[in-house]
């Protein structure tokens, strides 16, 4: 059993970002490396911050997330991004990224924490499932051509 203890840090500056790149694409294929790290200042304007958890070889997990207020559930800590590397599953990152998650959420007043996440995601579910969290809607979309 891996008792490493992993350092969270918060991606801040530019070069801390564009390390967050090549993982966040494999979650987000549309993603462009040449616009990514202005489009994540831009969201920062918004709220958004983003984690990561790192070894020697680079990022092992990362998180994107935001506290928001919503008419239906409050104010919530809202993960916009969650991801570990194909190889690094079951090892304990996103448990740790999403305990921490937590912790922030309470200390910041919340009220929950939220996500979404696609319906062929089974092992992702399986690990937020094992940790609380509750399949409570069904989130819809419409693409504007």
């Amino acid at each position: 059993m891996n008792t490493t203890v992993y350092e969270i840090q918060r991606a801040q500056t530019d070069e801390q970002i564009l390390k967050c790149f090549e993982l966040l694409k494999l979650l987000r294929p549309h993603l462009d490396k040449d616009t990514f790290v202005k489009q994540v200042h831009a969201q920062e304007k918004e709220g958004y911050m983003l984690l990561f958890i790192e070894d020697d070889t680079g990022p092992k997990s990362v998180a994107g997330y935001r506290i928001s207020q919503f008419l239906a559930w409050g104010k919530i800590l809202y993960v916009d991004d969650l991801i570990t590397q194909p190889e690094a599953r079951g090892i304990g990152f996103g448990t740790h990224l999403l305990k921490w998650l937590k912790g922030e959420a309470k200390k910041l007043g919340c009220n929950g924490i939220h996500l979404d996440s696609g319906i062929d995601q089974g092992d992702s579910h399986r690990l937020y499932l094992n940790l609380g969290m509750q399949v409570n809607c069904l989130h819809l979309s419409m693409d504007l051509d």
